[in-house]
């Protein structure tokens, strides 16, 4: 092929990829309730990355203590009012948003890839290599991901790390049994047979041929499985084997809030609905991506 052949070319398979960007962003954002789920997110993201620029309160994310203060309604000067030691709600809970975050990227940035690859092995290889890596999976989903890590928790000190630790344990199960299903049934078609009879490696197939059909439903699931990781690290921190104080736990505020119900109901409310809004902005995001990918997968 020509210089002139091979660029021109490239210009049609670059024009063909934009092309379907384009439709499919079109598709995205004929879902009003998937832009609001990605606005939500986004803004999120931006308040818990620059939390030290925009909380009104920096400093009341760690050992600070106001017990002139304590107990404030929302006001002018802390709009969602103060905790039980004069901490502001606000600023607390933008900074809790980044703990939150962060315990997503590092459950899913283990979870996805090691399930991801035994997913991939089990799926290609099939015979004795897929019954011992899913019945390893099986084994591993009936364990209910929240009773597991109370469990790790409780045993090792209750910190975030170990809260991460103790999500990330499991986690890979699912995405292992979701791309076996999905390589199962591609290992036998025309386009991996034909890698094949090239000579193609056994890496390049599974990375560079199949992988690449696994990816819609993987990020749909990723999406969706933040919004699990969020209540479940939530969760562990209510009980007081998660996020330990004074770090700014959104599980752990809304526990301490409760002790102060209902008078001073703002710090439980509006701690569980920073909870809220992110999961929300998670399942929803998930949905449209799902719509758009045209994907099902396990909730």
């Amino acid at each position: 092929m020509s210089t002139e052949s091979a660029s021109v070319l490239d210009r049609v398979v670059s024009a063909e990829r934009r092309e379907l960007w384009q439709r499919s962003w079109k598709r995205f954002t004929s879902r009003p309730m998937s832009v609001v789920g990605l606005g939500i997110i986004v803004a999120i993201v931006l308040l818990a990355v620059f939390a030290p620029v925009v909380a009104p309160y920096p400093e009341h994310a760690g050992k600070f203590t106001d017990f002139s203060n304590t107990l404030q309604p929302p006001s002018v000067d802390h709009p969602l009012g103060t905790d039980h030691v004069g901490r502001d709600v606000l600023s607390r809970i933008l900074f809790g948003y980044r703990l939150s975050l962060m315990l997503v990227a590092v459950v899913l940035g283990f979870g996805v890839p090691v399930g991801v690859l035994l997913g991939l092995v089990a799926g290609y290889y099939g015979g004795w290599t897929e019954t011992i890596i899913m019945r390893a999976t099986d084994t591993a989903l009936a364990l209910p991901p929240l009773v597991m890590a109370l469990a790790i928790t409780s045993a090792l000190e209750p910190t975030l790390t170990n809260a991460m630790i103790a999500i990330a344990a499991l986690w890979w199960t699912w995405h292992a049994r979701l791309v076996q299903s999905i390589v199962a049934s591609e290992r036998s078609e025309e386009y991996v047979q034909a890698a094949k009879l090239a000579g193609a490696s056994t890496p390049h197939i599974l990375f560079r041929e199949i992988l690449p059909n696994t990816l819609s439903p993987i990020l749909v699931k990723v999406t969706l499985d933040a919004g699990f990781v969020i209540l479940i690290g939530a969760g562990l921190s209510f009980i007081g084997v998660g996020v330990q104080p004074p770090q700014p736990g959104l599980g752990t505020m809304v526990s301490q809030g409760t002790s102060y119900l209902p008078d001073s109901w703002w710090v439980s409310v509006f701690s569980g609905l920073a909870i809220f809004v992110l999961v929300m902005g998670f399942n929803m995001l998930g949905d449209g991506l799902r719509d758009l990918f045209d994907v099902e997968v396990n909730r």
